[in-house]
C-alpha cells in the first residue's frame, strides 16, 4: 500500500513539475524578457500579468500550492535518494545528482525572489523595471539571480527527461537519447532567454 502511495506521489510530483510549474516558468521568463525591449515594454507586460482576471485564485491554486507540494516532496526525494556518482560516473547519474542539487538551489532562490518582489508588493512596493534594476545593481544579487535562474531552468529541463521516462513517453534507449538532446536544447534556449532578461536590468 505504501509503495502505491509513493508511486502516486512521485507521479504527481513529476506532473506538477511540468504542468503547471514548468509552464509558469516559461511564462515568467517570457514576461521578464520584455525587459530587453526597454523599461516601458517590461512594465506593460508586468502590469498585464498583474491585472489578469482571477489573479489571486490563479496564483494560489495554479502556482503556489502546486509549487509547495513539488518543493516539499522534492526535498524528501533529495534527502532520501542514493547518489552513486562516486562509483558510477555515468552521464545520467550526474544528471540525477544535479537534479537534486538544483532543486534545493531553486527552492532557496524562489523563496528569496518571492520575498523581494511579491511580499514587498503587499507592503506597497511596485513590481516594475526600477525594482528589478535596483535589486540587480548589487553584484551579489546579480550572481545569485544568475545561479538561481540557471538552476531553475536546468531543474525544469532535466525534469522533462525524467517526466518522459516515468510517464512511459520515452521507453527505448533511442527515444531517451533523443529526449536528452531535446532537453539540452530546451535548457540552452531558455537559459539565453533568462540571461538576456537579467542583463537587460543591469
Amino acid at each position: 500500500m505504501s509503495g502505491n502511495r509513493e508511486f502516486a506521489n512521485r507521479r504527481l510530483h513529476s506532473l506538477l513539475g511540468v504542468v503547471p510549474i514548468g509552464v509558469f516558468l516559461i511564462q515568467h521568463l517570457t514576461v521578464n524578457h520584455f525587459a530587453t525591449r526597454g523599461e516601458e515594454a517590461f512594465n506593460n507586460a508586468a502590469h498585464f500579468m498583474e491585472n489578469l482576471p482571477f489573479r489571486y485564485f490563479l496564483e494560489i491554486f495554479v502556482i503556489f500550492l502546486p509549487l509547495l507540494y513539488h518543493a516539499i516532496y522534492g526535498i524528501y526525494i533529495a534527502f532520501t535518494a542514493k547518489n552513486n556518482v562516486g562509483r558510477f560516473g555515468y552521464f545520467r547519474n550526474w544528471m540525477f545528482l544535479l537534479q537534486r542539487v538544483t532543486g534545493i538551489i531553486t527552492l532557496v532562490f524562489i523563496a528569496w525572489h518571492v520575498w523581494e518582489t511579491r511580499i514587498a508588493a503587499m507592503f506597497g512596493a511596485e513590481v516594475n523595471f526600477d525594482m528589478m534594476e535596483s535589486i540587480l545593481s548589487n553584484p551579489v544579487s546579480l550572481v545569485f539571480y544568475i545561479v538561481g535562474v540557471l538552476s531553475a531552468i536546468f531543474h525544469f529541463s532535466n525534469g522533462l527527461w525524467s517526466f518522459a521516462v516515468s510517464w512511459g513517453i520515452t521507453v527505448t534507449p533511442k527515444s531517451q537519447l533523443v529526449s536528452t538532446y531535446v532537453t539540452i536544447g530546451i535548457f540552452v534556449l531558455l537559459s539565453i532567454v533568462g540571461l538576456r532578461a537579467i542583463f537587460a536590468f543591469v
